[in-house]
């Protein structure tokens, strides 16, 4: 029973992880639904002399495709990253949901450049004490050897953390997921995924 128990609390904090950012996308997405159709129907009833539901939701979804097709070119990302950085990332509790939302959303995301291309394992703090680490990004160096950068989110936190710009062979690779790997970080190690023992596994050679 203890045992049943334990696989019971485990699915239920594996759902429960996943649930919390949606429901936060989901809020947001309802409050701005609201606060649009509130805005236009008095403008509607004007012109029609009747309300029509649902309009604020198609309005939010025109706006997320227009701002989706602007940022896709040059000037829409340019303008994006100096928005970001000079001021959304600059408002306290705004820029830090933003920051953490966004980085989530990313992480998920298949065609995303600034997506975790995988999750690895590095020693961190010290030498024999290892640390989940999200590779955000590899480049060649001219002796033609590969270094990486890697994110090491804290726990239950993963919105803060460390950069770590290591050699490949300093790099030992997993079998997790992003989703099991953010899982685990987020619940402070009480999810479990499959493979997580460094000691069974062999460095990229």
């Amino acid at each position: 029973m203890k045992s049943i128990l334990k696989k019971l609390g485990s699915h239920f904090l594996a759902g429960l992880l996943v649930m919390v950012p949606l429901g936060l996308i989901a809020l947001t997405l309802v409050w701005l639904f609201n606060w649009i159709d509130d805005i236009l129907q008095p403008v509607i009833f004007f012109f029609w002399h009747k309300d029509i539901p649902g309009v604020g939701f198609g309005v939010i979804i025109v706006l997320i495709y227009i701002i989706g097709l602007i940022v896709s070119n040059f000037l829409g990302k340019r303008a994006l990253y100096f928005a970001e950085r000079y001021v959304i990332n600059k408002i306290p509790v705004v820029g830090f949901f933003y920051r953490g939302i966004k980085q989530i959303l990313e992480s998920f995301s298949r065609t995303s450049k600034n997506g975790f291309l995988k999750v690895v394992f590095v020693e961190f703090p010290h030498k024999g004490t290892k640390a989940i680490g999200f590779i955000t990004n590899e480049e060649i160096l001219e002796n033609g050897e590969k270094q990486y950068n890697v994110f090491v989110p804290t726990a239950p936190n993963p919105t803060t953390g460390f950069l770590l710009i290591v050699q490949e062979q300093d790099i030992i690779p997993t079998k997790m997921s992003v989703d099991e790997a953010f899982k685990l970080v987020i619940s402070a190690g009480k999810y479990s995924p499959g493979e997580k023992d460094p000691s069974k596994i062999t460095n990229i050679k």
